[in-house]
């Protein structure tokens, strides 16, 4: 089974039911033979990315024993502890002391009042620190949510059990795994600002710290859709991106998700992470089992795995791995359409995509899934999409040449048919986005144009 996706299936079903009439108006547009209406509405704002980074940012949010660090890649360290505090790890049941200190950024008001916004941060934690995220907003109505994490996160996993938090709503949102999502969307409640909370912890008494270079949010409010806009093909190459099968792995450390049949995720990571230049030392993989082959994907499946959510798909802690690389950059975001990938693509940046669908929805892939990721590389002269499909039998086969519509349409949607005829959500448009701090003029230009710089 591609992916894993049993706390995505919970989020798609409880966006679903939430968005009632709203849900039951677009299902009858996409009935077979009914005219594809919702394809037809105009083009509007419907993502917002935020993200802080520069010595500039740092300076501007609220800093509680934190300081700003300048220099070529500028980022935010612990320098004086606020105090102490107690962290039981719910996963090991360990109770352990901690120095900590803040940051909190200024109050972000997005482009798009969003329905849901997801975290995403760039960080280096040594041994003996790690880091927690959180977000507060304000709704469009002027009442604030409380404080939700986001992720308590560590590039390793001998001082803490990387996590996300459960069972956190006020009623009107709430968080599932790395999402926060307005509960009724139908209602018109929208969140109409943020701020972002983070913690630096490190064990008491030691000088060591965190260093954070990035962390923001992607806001959005991509309207309820079974179908979208055909996009005119516009670009013809293929990256040179390796190939690597998460059915390799079959069986291999299940205590990550059960093995390789579910590792889609760190598997994509891990091919972008090689695309440009990186790779775990001969140290990093000392623990992996020799017999085992392309151990880098192993190791990318334990250090994004999420002990929560019991799976390695956690959006955030994907892009956080790749971006404890040397001079790697990583976001989570939502992009508007296939033209979008095509502007990546021309300037040499690879996107991990997320998707699902049933079997017969996307022709030659053999499979259906309720969530799975991928790697779009290119796009064919007809304007074809080229992923890296690690659900592929082998590294050989990862190679995969997908029909445009039909996969731009499984990408981009926000609504669809189960294989029980049961109404769920997509993840319209949701990628991780992997790149150079030192982008070159031509990437830069094509980030911006995506919004994410």
């Amino acid at each position: 089974m591609p992916g894993s996706a049993s706390r995505r299936t919970v989020l798609a079903a409880a966006l679903a039911a939430a968005a009632g009439t709203a849900g039951a108006v677009s299902a009858t547009a996409a009935e077979p033979g009914a005219p594809e209406a919702d394809a037809a509405a105009p083009a509007a704002a419907t993502v917002a990315n935020r993200f802080w980074s520069t010595a500039t940012d740092w300076r501007s949010g609220t800093a509680e024993g934190t300081r700003a660090v300048a220099g070529y890649r500028p980022g935010l360290v612990l320098e004086v502890p606020l105090g102490r505090t107690d962290y039981t790890d719910p996963h090991t049941g360990t109770t352990s002391a901690w120095e900590y200190a803040r940051w909190t950024s200024p109050e972000h008001t997005p482009a798009v009042p969003a329905t849901e916004v997801i975290a995403s941060w760039n960080a280096r934690t040594p041994a003996g620190t790690w880091l927690q995220v959180e977000l507060s907003g304000a709704y469009s109505d002027g009442t604030r949510t409380p404080w939700f994490v986001m992720g308590r996160w560590a590039s390793g996993d001998t001082d803490i059990k990387r996590t996300s938090v459960d069972d956190q709503t006020d009623g009107r949102s709430t968080v599932w795994t790395d999402t926060l999502a307005v509960d009724d969307p139908a209602s018109g409640l929208r969140l109409a600002s943020y701020r972002l909370r983070l913690t630096l912890h490190r064990r008491p008494g030691t000088t060591l710290s965190p260093t954070v270079w990035r962390l923001g949010a992607m806001a959005s409010d991509v309207p309820d859709r079974f179908t979208v806009p055909a996009s005119v093909p516009g670009l013809a190459r293929e990256l040179t991106v390796p190939r690597y099968s998460q059915n390799t792995h079959v069986g291999q450390y299940p205590e990550y998700d059960n093995g390789g049949e579910a590792w889609c995720s760190p598997t994509s990571s891990q091919m972008i992470v090689e695309y440009w230049g990186r790779a775990p030392s001969a140290e990093d993989l000392a623990w992996v089992n020799p017999d085992y082959a392309d151990p880098q994907v192993c190791h990318a499946a334990r250090f994004t795995y999420d002990y929560q959510y019991s799976g390695c798909g956690n959006w955030p802690f994907n892009a956080a791995y790749a971006a404890a690389y040397p001079d790697l950059n990583a976001v989570v975001t939502r992009l508007r359409s296939l033209t979008d990938l095509e502007t990546l693509i021309r300037a040499g940046i690879p996107a991990i995509t997320s998707q699902s669908f049933r079997e017969e929805e996307l022709t030659g892939a053999g499979y259906g899934t309720a969530g799975h990721l991928m790697t779009v590389i290119g796009f064919t002269p007809d304007g074809d999409v080229i992923a890296n499909d690690p659900a592929s039998p082998t590294n050989d086969a990862v190679r995969r040449v997908y029909r445009r519509r039909e996969w731009e349409n499984i990408w981009l949607r926000t609504k669809r048919y189960n294989a029980s005829g049961k109404v769920v959500s997509g993840t319209g448009g949701v990628c991780y986005l992997y790149f150079p701090d030192r982008p070159t003029p031509a990437q830069h230009k094509a980030l911006r144009a995506v919004g994410v710089l």
